[in-house]
């Protein structure tokens, strides 16, 4: 399981997980991704179990990047036990997931398998998640992709030409309607 080789402070406070997530939104290797929709910790267990449901429906075809770590610990007083006497002995190791984050990345799969085996992982994790493409990611942040690109330079000089055209119509029909009216 994931862990911290060596940390400077074993205990550390929860803090807050307000707002979105600004690094790791985007899909950096592969070409469809698992995005958190809400804030949450998830588990080293946790990031394991949707490892393995991952591999097993990919059938180890592909590349899977995990692109978090759980690098915070949780500290848990034993059960039954009076207040006081200091913080309780890490327990477990979080990561904290913020809304936006991308926490796994699959490539080199056709677009049901990585939809099948993304379904299965997030049914494995505690917070809100959703299934996304390279593709809308780059549609929704503005940014076009290299394979899109192609495609989008046809379609705008399709409108472009087009435009004048439908702008031009217009004004030459209504014109002559005016000049009847009167």
């Amino acid at each position: 399981m994931l862990s911290p080789k060596r940390v400077k402070h074993r205990k550390m406070q929860k803090g807050r997980m307000t707002g979105a997530a600004h690094t790791g939104n985007t899909l950096t290797f592969g070409e469809f991704g698992l995005q958190a929709l809400t804030c949450g910790f998830i588990t080293n267990r946790q990031i394991e179990a949707a490892r393995i449901a991952i591999s097993r429906e990919t059938k180890r075809g592909g590349q899977m990047w995990i692109k978090i770590f759980p690098d915070k610990s949780l500290s848990k007083k034993p059960a039954e036990v009076r207040m006081g006497k200091g913080k309780g002995s890490p327990e477990e190791w979080v990561a904290v997931i913020k809304p936006g984050r991308i926490l796994f990345e699959i490539g080199g799969v056709d677009k049901a398998t990585a939809d099948a085996a993304l379904r299965l992982a997030k049914y494995k994790l505690p917070v809100r998640t959703k299934i996304v493409s390279k593709a809308e990611l780059d549609e929704a942040s503005g940014v076009v992709s290299v394979t899109a690109h192609t495609k989008a330079v046809k379609a705008v000089k399709e409108t472009a030409v087009e435009a004048p055209k439908a702008a031009a119509a217009p004004k030459a029909a209504a014109a002559p309607k005016a000049k009847t009216s009167k």
